[in-house]
């Protein structure tokens, strides 16, 4: 009779402390450095929980511009790294910080503008011809100037529209050196000409006088990767659950969880993991 009294005294001992120690134990997650467009698009808000559900692994994200992105995974500072600087992703893996770089979705920029125009740009769908415009008028023109795949697109455009912004730059352009949401506010605030992710800009509320001017080019294409930070150079990088974010990203319940994601019945971002060369 005593020992079933003191079996059932460690018994009820063991249930009062197994909440405290269950509090005490550290949560299963992963750390993701991803590109401002992901978050601030509402995305992870809406795919995180559901890959949580699924796979008891919680997401941490550190929102960046894609160059300080992938510099945080060079660093062994997140887990995976999910961005839309192609050329730089594809180097990131050759220079042996990420094991395998896989395609997960696109959607593309737009060139946001006041609805005034003062450029004369307005529904057109050269994105060369219309930067040309905003130069030649000396129209405000604000750049992320962050080294984020939006800054990296916005420079190429430059080169395409043969502008040296290095030299060309006055006045009327204005490196912010933060992110889209910042750069989309402060466009809003002062009337000004500004390159955006379509998902970021479909998700922004402090749109002011501000309107889509140029969109459809195909040089607007945006396209999306993620790659596993290499766990030979950092070994304390959690592999196996940062793989499982990868593959479910790319599985056919990811690629269905990310167009399912849209704002007034717009989709933002459209999968295509399975597109070849994508």
């Amino acid at each position: 009779m005593l020992d079933r009294r003191v079996t059932l005294g460690i018994a009820g001992a063991l249930l009062l402390v197994a909440p405290a120690l269950a509090q005490t134990q550290p949560n299963r997650f992963i750390t993701v450095s991803s590109t401002t467009s992901t978050t601030d698009s509402g995305l992870f808000t809406h795919l995180l929980p559901i890959f949580q559900v699924k796979t008891g692994i919680e997401v941490r994200v550190v929102s960046q511009g894609t160059g300080q992105a992938l510099d945080t995974g060079r660093r062994g500072d997140a887990d995976v790294v999910f961005v839309h600087a192609r050329a730089q992703e594809v180097k990131f893996v050759e220079d042996g910080f990420g094991v395998e770089r896989k395609a997960v979705m696109y959607n593309d920029f737009v060139l946001i503008g006041p609805k005034a125009d003062p450029a004369g740009i307005k529904g057109g769908k050269d994105i060369v011809a219309a930067l040309k415009a905003v130069q030649a008028k000396g129209s405000l023109f604000i750049s992320r100037g962050d080294k984020s795949g939006t800054h990296a697109a916005e420079l190429n455009l430059w080169k395409a529209a043969e502008i040296d912004i290095e030299k060309a730059k006055g006045p009327w352009y204005r490196e912010i050196g933060q992110g889209m949401g910042a750069a989309l506010n402060m466009a809003s605030a002062q009337d000004g000409y500004v390159l955006a992710d379509r998902a970021t800009w479909l998700n922004f509320r402090n749109r002011g006088d501000l309107d889509i001017l140029v969109e459809g080019d195909r040089r607007l294409f945006n396209q999306y990767g993620v790659i596993l930070v290499n766990p030979a150079k950092h070994p304390h990088v959690k592999q196996a659950d940062g793989q499982a974010f990868i593959d479910w990203l790319v599985s056919p319940d990811g690629q269905k969880a990310i167009a399912d994601y849209k704002i007034g019945g717009q989709s933002l971002f459209f999968p295509n993991a399975t597109q070849p060369g994508a």
